[in-house]
């Protein structure tokens, strides 16, 4: 029952910043909640398990993946903070101010991978996983997967939009969320 209380208490800021988003499902904020939502339902629904067994090689795992979510996160900020620049736009839109480059980042992370901050929370929710593999948390785990990749397209759409052809040679040479692999 706490968990559950935690889960409502938690996804009001959620929704709260999602809500323009929420009501443009094309916008890559629509997807995005969907993700934040699995990936805190994940958390919680595991988190007795977190610090069980910590040795156990399912356990390690998970602490490589949830540490490389947020050096993922970290990186993937820093570098749009310092090298995006900004870029005011004439429509109206649920991103972020940092969202809002004005130039397109293709240095540190963003050589391997176009979509940092969304592998962060893919790493984070597949972390979260491995604490406690069950089927509810293989389902929150493949909810999130699959938010995760539409706001990752919706996003791509908006780059292109924004970026035009140098984006699209972007995508050819990049992966979306894991280095080599995804």
């Amino acid at each position: 029952m706490i968990r559950l209380t935690l889960f409502a208490v938690l996804s009001v800021p959620i929704a709260w910043i999602s809500r323009w988003s929420l009501r443009h499902p094309a916008s890559h904020g629509f997807s995005r909640f969907f993700a934040f939502e699995a990936v805190l339902a994940v958390i919680l629904l595991n988190i007795p398990h977190w610090f069980r067994q910590p040795l156990r090689p399912q356990q390690l795992f998970s602490w490589i993946f949830l540490c490389a979510s947020l050096v993922y996160v970290a990186w993937g900020f820093l570098l749009l903070r310092r090298l995006g620049g900004f870029r005011p736009t004439a429509e109206v839109a649920p991103d972020f101010g940092w969202e809002k480059t004005g130039h397109l980042v293709t240095t540190g992370i963003y050589r391997r991978i176009r979509h940092p901050m969304y592998g962060s929370l893919f790493l984070l929710a597949w972390g979260a996983v491995l604490k406690a593999v069950t089927a509810g948390s293989l389902a929150l785990g493949i909810a999130a997967s699959l938010a995760l990749f539409a706001t990752a397209k919706a996003e791509e759409a908006e780059n292109v939009r924004s970026f035009g052809e140098e984006y699209v040679e972007y995508m050819k040479r990049t992966n979306r969320f894991v280095p080599f692999l995804l």
